[in-house]
């Protein structure tokens, strides 16, 4: 391990931390379970999200969850439908949509309690 480096500014020593360049890869945009873990973090556990941050992991970690967020729920959202099914979409549109949009609602609860919020 080097030795930590500082420099002077005013009255302050200030440590001398530089982080690599991020790969390819990991320049594609956080979206929305992304960014709502990285906001969790940030507000409910900012020394586990410092550590990540400083180590160079905070986004491949949020990644992960972001990619583990959207399977958990296409899984659930299977699962749903299946559990129970909606009315036909060309017959009552209207039901339909409102259907779905209350599974979407209770398989995102799920998800923002196992992955985001834990």
């Amino acid at each position: 391990m080097s030795a930590l480096t500082y420099t002077r500014h005013g009255d302050y020593l200030l440590p001398d931390i530089v982080l690599s360049e991020p790969s390819p890869e990991l320049a594609e945009p956080l979206v929305k379970y992304g960014l709502l873990r990285k906001s969790y973090l940030k507000t409910r556990r900012p020394i586990f999200y410092n550590q990540l941050l400083l180590s160079e992991q905070l986004y491949p970690h949020l990644r992960e969850t972001q990619q583990t967020a959207d399977d958990r729920l296409d899984t659930l959202m299977t699962q749903l439908v299946m559990r129970d099914p909606p009315p036909g979409k060309a017959t009552d549109g209207l039901a339909w949509a409102a259907h779905m949009s209350t599974l979407k609602h209770a398989a995102e609860e799920i998800v923002l309690d196992e992955l985001i919020y834990e």
